[in-house]
């Protein structure tokens, strides 16, 4: 029978940066290490922006279909074109921040602010800093810039890799 072992580290690459898709690396990052575990985080060209300390997230409908809000007592799904209107990506971020608080889900910046304090490495991509003209002024203390390299050699060493 072969040995079992325990994951003892975990990368995950960031490439999201609205709302609903800067939960999941985080959440994850913030249970990994609660576990034990040592997290690193690559952050990459849209992810990019949830490092940022002026953080602005919005969630955009567009070309999400699986996203239905809870409405009217039923599940709603928003098409495609009602992105086209103004203000409707403004009216879905405020209504999933709404749900949010209503639910006491921990926002954005308390998960980044849990996974600084627990030591999880984070690292900007500099290609990504570079193309959008952003410096690491403009992004929160403790976070390291590094290539894909870097990245490489982070999942290389890591026991769990997950892509978001």
């Amino acid at each position: 029978m072969a040995e079992e072992t325990n994951a003892k580290s975990m990368t995950i690459i960031c490439t999201k940066g609205t709302l609903d898709w800067a939960y999941p690396p985080f959440i994850l990052a913030t249970t990994g290490a609660a576990m034990g575990l040592e997290v690193n985080m690559f952050f990459t060209f849209y992810g990019l922006s949830l490092l940022m300390k002026d953080l602005k997230l919005e969630m955009s409908p567009l070309g999400n279909p699986a996203m239905k809000m809870p409405m009217m007592g039923m599940h709603m799904a928003m098409p495609n074109i009602a992105s086209m209107i103004p203000f409707v990506d403004s009216g879905a971020t405020k209504m999933m921040e709404n749900m949010i608080k209503q639910k006491g889900v921990a926002s954005i910046p308390e998960l980044r602010e849990m996974a600084v304090e627990a030591d999880v490495k984070m690292v900007a991509c500099q290609m990504t800093l570079d193309l959008f003209e952003y410096g690491q002024e403009d992004m929160i203390d403790g976070v390291e810039l590094g290539g894909a390299a870097t990245y490489i050699q982070m999942a290389t060493d890591s026991h769990i890799n997950l892509y978001m």
